[in-house]
This record gives structure tokens, sequence and C-alpha cells, in this order.
């Protein structure tokens, strides 16, 4: 399949070279709340809805903490009661209204991105965009979910979002081609490099990296060597900056477990998930955010 194509002509309600002035993200976990500082860090006026209040206060501080990082770190050399004051966290839907662009970030569960992208997308106006940040789940089928799948498109970014510089766009069979060239153009804005596809099981990077870290699990699974060994292989020897295993502790057992059994219900069996991936999300070892996963993150 040839890359997708780009129109030359944007319309100048799509930017292609600047960001959108108002952006929403729905969820504000690691991933919204990585989101919602790359887009702050770079002049947007962002706006981050939550669940509850408690979430919602934990979101702030963590959008609030990754800017002051960035400051301190000269990844930016803006002033951060500047950048905080185009800041907003709420619960409410409604609050999404004035948004020309409004990315979702909840967890991997389809009911769950549906009803979401639903509830965003009633609230927009209808020359405003609408993003998925699924890493597997079908952009086109979610689309078909929505009343203007013209407007909608994935947006996959990667953890950590503040020091990856890689963001997948995901093409849907409707997205409209303007929109298409105008996406690109906002991650070039984001200091970023995008990756074009057309929407497939997995998309290109999770189709790889999956393959990849599944075959090490079975490797450990075997006896073949290590976790540390396995991961020091495709560092040393293939230059990868992180090992598969590792890898996946940062990303989640429970996601990457998620994603390999919808790969393997759309491609196929050499993506079914090796039982000692099963075990270890059975035992909560869900990797970096509860401690243990492939390695120990206590200390």
């Amino acid at each position: 399949m040839s890359s997708p194509a780009l129109p030359a002509n944007v319309p100048a309600n799509l930017p292609a070279d600047n960001l959108p002035a108002t952006v929403g993200v729905l969820g504000g976990g690691r991933m919204g709340a990585g989101i919602a500082h790359a887009f702050l860090i770079n002049g947007a006026n962002v706006l981050v809805v939550e669940r509850d209040e408690e979430s919602a206060e934990a979101a702030r501080e963590r959008v609030e903490s990754a800017a002051a990082k960035s400051i301190e770190r000269g990844a930016t050399d803006g002033n951060l009661d500047e950048m905080v004051s185009r800041l907003s966290v709420t619960v409410d839907y409604d609050d999404f209204k004035d948004r020309q662009l409004v990315i979702e970030a909840v967890p991997e569960d389809w009911d769950l991105k549906v009803s979401s992208l639903r509830g965003i997308e009633e609230r927009l106006a209808a020359d405003a965009y609408l993003a998925s940040n699924t890493s597997s789940l079908s952009v086109n089928g979610l689309a078909r979910e929505l009343k203007r799948p013209q407007n909608f498109l994935g947006l996959h970014f990667f953890n950590p979002v503040p020091a990856s510089t890689l963001i997948e766009v995901v093409l849907g069979e409707h997205t409209s081609g303007p929109l298409a060239r105008a996406a690109r153009g906002w991650v070039e804005a984001l200091g970023k490099t995008a990756v074009v596809v057309n929407d497939a099981p997995g998309f290109a990077s999770s189709r790889l990296g999956v393959a990849i870290a599944l075959e090490a699990m079975r490797m450990v699974e075997e006896g073949v060597a290590s976790a540390a060994d396995i991961d020091n292989a495709m560092v040393l020897g293939y230059k990868h900056p992180t090992g598969p295993l590792r890898t996946t502790d940062i990303v989640g057992l429970d996601v990457r477990l998620g994603i390999a059994e919808y790969l393997a219900s759309t491609l196929g069996e050499r993506f079914a998930p090796p039982q000692i991936l099963r075990d270890k999300v059975a035992r909560g070892e869900l990797g970096r955010k509860t401690g243990k996963g492939f390695f120990d993150w206590t200390d």
C-alpha cells in the first residue's frame, strides 16, 4: 500500500504550519497529560476533561509538573505562569464546545472509546476536528460510529510524550485530505515527526513493536535468556533505545495484552499472547506502574 496522499491545498481553518488555538484532551492520565503538555508548551489554549474532581486535580498536577520540568530542562523558554493561564481542567464535556481540535485519550476499550468520541462530537462545532490517541483500534471502525467521519483521524502519541519524537497520523477511509495534511503540520509544529499510515490493525508502530515484544516474551518463557539479556541484544545489537521487554513494562503489560488480543483476532495466531504475559497480568504485575513486570521498578 502506498503512503497516503496529502493534498497541497489546506483551508484557512486548518492551519498546516501552526497549531489550533484551542485544543481539548479527554483524559488526563499519563498519556492525556503528556498530550496536553505538548500542546501547552507550544502555545495552544488547552482544556483537559476528566471523569471526576479528584482525577481532574491529578491531571492538572501532571500537566503543570511536566511544563515546569520542560522549562527547567531548557526544552522550552516559556513562562510557567503564562502557560498555566492557558490550561483549564474540568469534568464537563460541554466545555469542549469551543475547541477547534479535541483528542480522546481514554483507555484502549472499544465501548469506552466509542461512547467518549460520540460524547465529544455532539458538543463540537461542525467545523471542529476530532482525533483518537488509540494505539491499535480501528480508526475506520471508530469513524463509522460518528456523524462526521471526514473530521476524524488517529493521532497516536508515544509514551512518554515529552521525550518521544514520533506521532503516528492514522488516516481513516473518510478522513478529509486537507485534515490529513494539516495534522502532519500540527505534528511538526509540536517539534515531532509524523509517520502517516492508512488504517490497519495495529497501524505500523504497534504492529511491529508488539510482534517483537511477544517473541521476546516467548524467549523468556522458553528459558532462552533473561529479560535483561534479551533487551541488551536489541539495544546493543540493533540500536534500539530501549529493549522490547523494558518497553513493555513502560507501556503496561495489561495494555500490551489488550493490543495483542486485538491483533490476534484480526491478523491471526502469530499475535497470540504468550502465557507468561497472561500470568503476569493476572498477578497484577503490570510493569512500571505497579512496580514489577519483566523488571523490578521499586528502586
